[in-house]
């Protein structure tokens, strides 16, 4: 096996006592979701919005990457990309996806799964012309998810952006805009010693209620 700084297997983090009680909990698993995200924000999480997004196509292989929520209400979990990208193409063939928060500082990772729909084109326009100028651009610049041959291409491609659309207003690419993740469960992980976490599963019924459970760690 190869020699690292570290061998992973002796890597070790004590959980602090603090846990989860079901009173602790919501009935509402949207409004427990922000209530952990306030938690998180105000202990000065750097980049408290990141989190891993999960897609497999129709050959079933998953695929993993980190990217950021751009909002969430009742209707779901809300992120921007690329259509024709890797992501892009697996929700086309497989609209199922599942999402991961970690948040160490507290203890804490959530887990979302659910169905990812593409929400309308006036929400991906209002978020896109938020962004700064330069990230418009590079939206149009790359063709994620592409193969290049040199980094030369992907600048000569900003650079003619930039003399297309450098004074603005940028369009909006047809190629881009945001998925909704509407969850079917939701899972709230409070690190425990002993590795005995605490662990609760909110699952969505026919009639749009909540189920709780608790799970084993």
């Amino acid at each position: 096996m190869l020699e690292t700084p570290r061998d992973p297997a002796t890597s070790h983090y004590e959980h602090p006592a603090a846990g989860l009680r079901r009173r602790d909990l919501d009935p509402d698993p949207i409004k427990q979701f922000a209530n952990w995200f306030t938690s998180a924000i105000e202990a000065g999480i750097r980049d408290v919005n990141a989190m891993s997004l999960a897609t497999a196509g129709r050959d079933g292989k998953p695929s993993v990457r980190i990217l950021l929520l751009k909002g969430f209400d009742q209707d779901g979990f809300v992120f921007f990309t690329n259509y024709l990208s890797e992501k892009g193409r697996q929700l086309e063939e497989n609209s199922y996806a599942a999402c991961v928060f970690y948040w160490i500082e507290l203890d804490r990772q959530i887990r979302i799964s659910g169905r990812a729909e593409k929400t309308s084109r006036e929400e991906s326009e209002r978020y896109f012309h938020s962004r700064p100028i330069g990230s418009q651009l590079g939206a149009w610049a790359s063709r994620q998810s592409e193969v290049l041959d040199a980094r030369r291409v992907l600048d000569a491609r900003m650079a003619e952006m930039t003399e297309r659309y450098g004074e603005g207003p940028v369009p909006l690419p047809p190629h881009w805009g945001g998925y909704v993740v509407k969850p079917e469960t939701i899972e709230f992980w409070q690190g425990r010693s002993n590795r005995l976490h605490d662990r609760f599963r909110y699952t969505r019924q026919p009639d749009g209620s909540w189920q709780i459970e608790r799970l084993a760690p």
